[in-house]
């Protein structure tokens, strides 16, 4: 699981001090040893190994890239000119942006490590056309025949564009991708928004368009047979859906968006709460 190259080891202890599992430490020798138990494969020893002496469960120093450093202007302008799109070309995407965009997921951080969200993807229009058509056709025979009233309640204000062919859950997107996490994750409610997060800033790079879609996450939580169509493994919580496929518009320019509230924490007491404000604050922070 762990080797090290004591040719190439320093002994600087870098790889020690960074280990947030506390699972490493220099036998009398001064060279990093590992207990495996401890460790939760994090790679961050591999990482931060300046002359790439150590190795950790299968993963050699030697097949990782090089970090580079990246222009903050750069960046703050793609995060600036981030828009959902809601107008999409009718073609699928290139394989080779597809591929990359699935590769990329890898990389997205999760709490504890525990890596194992499910990416459920529909890369074929033909796929896609099928699972739009049979969603909206089940939301129409809600609405006009069974009435039921999770689905009536969220979308009978839509009613008139639904019967009118109007694709108001997915917005003509070519392809979805549904991000589920075990029910036992550690921050099953976090990590599917920190991965789509990431997923959507990557596209935008590559001029694909994504948007978040709440009414398509509906859809999955009301009809268990959506679920089952993705594959979704047993035990798992579909968590959000984005849209994303070839855009058919484009932006010229970013928004100007007003600023969200902002503090600056300065140093102080700690206040005694009362009762109420106990109460009001346990119900703002659970609800």
């Amino acid at each position: 699981m762990f080797e090290i190259d004591e040719s190439k080891c320093i002994h600087c202890g870098l790889c020690i001090k960074d280990c947030s599992a506390k699972a490493l430490e220099f036998n009398d020798e001064k060279i990093p040893v590992i207990d495996e138990e401890k460790c939760f494969k994090c790679q961050h020893c591999l990482a931060i190994c300046p002359v790439g002496a150590l190795s950790v469960c299968g993963k050699n120093p030697e097949n990782s890239e090089k970090i580079y450093s990246q222009n903050p202007d750069m960046i703050l302008n793609l995060i600036k000119s981030r828009r959902s799109y809601r107008h999409y070309k009718k073609e699928n995407l290139s394989h080779d942006k597809m591929q990359k965009l699935k590769e990329m997921l890898k990389w997205t951080p999760t709490g504890c490590n525990f890596h194992k969200l499910h990416f459920a993807f529909i890369d074929d229009i033909e796929v896609m056309d099928q699972f739009r058509e049979y969603v909206n056709t089940k939301i129409v025979d809600a609405l006009t025949k069974k009435t039921v009233k999770a689905i009536v309640d969220k979308f009978n204000k839509r009613l008139k564009f639904f019967l009118n062919g109007d694709d108001v859950i997915f917005r003509g997107a070519p392809h979805l991708v549904v991000v589920s996490a075990p029910t036992n994750a550690p921050c099953y409610n976090v990590d599917p928004m920190i991965a789509l997060s990431y997923f959507e800033l990557y596209a935008q790079s590559m001029n694909i368009g994504t948007c978040w879609c709440g009414l398509a996450e509906f859809c999955l939580l009301v009809m268990p047979e959506l679920s089952e169509y993705l594959n979704i493994p047993k035990g798992y919580k579909p968590s959000y859906v984005m849209l994303f496929g070839e855009p058919d518009i484009k932006y010229s320019r970013t928004t100007q968006p007003e600023p969200f509230e902002i503090e600056s924490v300065k140093k102080g007491d700690f206040k005694k709460l009362g009762f109420m404000d106990k109460i009001k604050r346990y119900f703002w922070n659970f609800k």
